[in-house]
Parts: structure tokens; C-alpha cells; sequence
């Protein structure tokens, strides 16, 4: 069986939207990453997004497991023209299209960006193709919070209104296992 075990990369410390802004995470809490990566199966293969933030919350994981490049298709979903705002000026700007776009997630997209379905559509086929690429494997995906939650929403059959009610921690682990159907067995744990 296919074991994906996202891990939500370090915390940014950023006030805004970031989503393709490639900025770094803060990965200072050394006891915390190390109390993450004996929580991870150490034979487990390693991968990322693309975006900094993912990449070097990978590498502090890596150890002996074996590391796979990065993956553009599991970046975080592209916020477009709120990327770098504050989700109070967001509001303010665009006060209905914002408030559609977290109370019913699916086809709504910000000004030039993704829509929850299209960046779901996204990672669910590059998570997919790394799958089939490495079947029956425990897989250490680093990825984002948008990212993380398109898959439980797939995994476990909900809305992805339902799925944004979810925590996804900076160093938090969500594990999705591939069974037959796929299930989420556990979400937002913290080591």
C-alpha cells in the first residue's frame, strides 16, 4: 500500500497571501524537526513543490531517505493578483469574489489565478503520477496548505468547503493511504 505523508512546510511568518511567491520558511525550531522527522518512516522517499519553503523543510527531512526532485505541480494554489496582500485589503478590493472564493471553493478563481478545482486538479495528477511511478511506497510529500487540504478533500469525499475547516500546521503530518479507495488516516497531527 501507498502511504502519502504530507508535511506542511516551516512557517513563513508572512501576514499575506503567499502562494507561487517563492519565500523562505523558518526552520530554527531544530528540536520540533527533529521530533517531525522520527514521526516520518525513515525509509520513506522524499519529495517537494518547487518553492523554497518546501525545498528546505525537505532537505532538514531527508537524512538517509532517498530524495526525489522537486515537483512544480504540488506548489500552493496560485492566488494570482492577491499574492502578497493582506487578506483584509483582499476583502476590502474584492469583497464579493473574496468572500465566494473561501464560502464556495470550487470553480471561483482570484484575478489571474487558480480556482480550488483547477489547482486540486493539479496536484491530485502530479501526485498521482508520482504514485504510479513508485507504487506501494511511503512517500514524505513537503508541500502547502492549499495542497494539503485538495487532498484530503479528494481522499475523504468532501467539499472542499468542508475540507478548508481543517488545521494544516506549519510541521503538521496528514496521512493519506492508498488502499483500494483512498483514506485519510490522520490530519494535522503534531509531533
Amino acid at each position: 500500500m501507498t502511504v502519502i505523508h504530507w508535511v506542511r512546510h516551516g512557517p513563513t511568518h508572512a501576514r499575506s497571501f503567499v502562494g507561487h511567491r517563492d519565500i523562505p520558511a523558518d526552520l530554527s525550531d531544530t528540536a520540533l524537526i527533529a521530533r517531525l522527522d522520527a514521526a516520518l518512516p525513515a525509509d520513506a522517499l522524499v519529495v517537494s513543490s518547487d518553492l523554497r519553503r518546501a525545498i528546505d523543510t525537505a532537505s532538514a527531512l531527508q537524512g538517509q531517505r532517498t530524495r526525489l526532485p522537486h515537483r512544480p505541480g504540488l506548489r500552493e494554489f496560485d492566488f494570482g493578483d492577491w499574492d502578497g496582500l493582506h487578506h483584509h485589503e483582499v476583502s476590502t478590493r474584492w469583497p464579493d469574489l473574496s468572500r465566494a472564493y473561501w464560502e464556495t471553493p470550487g470553480d471561483i478563481a482570484p484575478p489571474n489565478g487558480e480556482s480550488w478545482n483547477t489547482a486540486a486538479a493539479r496536484i491530485a495528477a502530479d501526485i498521482t503520477a508520482l504514485i504510479d511511478a513508485h507504487p506501494n511506497r511511503d512517500i514524505i510529500a513537503v508541500a502547502h496548505f492549499g495542497a494539503i487540504l485538495s487532498q484530503v478533500q479528494w481522499a475523504a469525499g468532501i467539499t472542499p468547503y468542508r475540507a478548508l475547516a481543517h488545521r494544516i500546521d506549519n510541521f503538521s503530518i496528514t496521512e493519506i493511504q492508498m488502499r483500494p479507495t483512498p483514506g485519510v488516516a490522520r490530519i494535522n497531527h503534531l509531533p
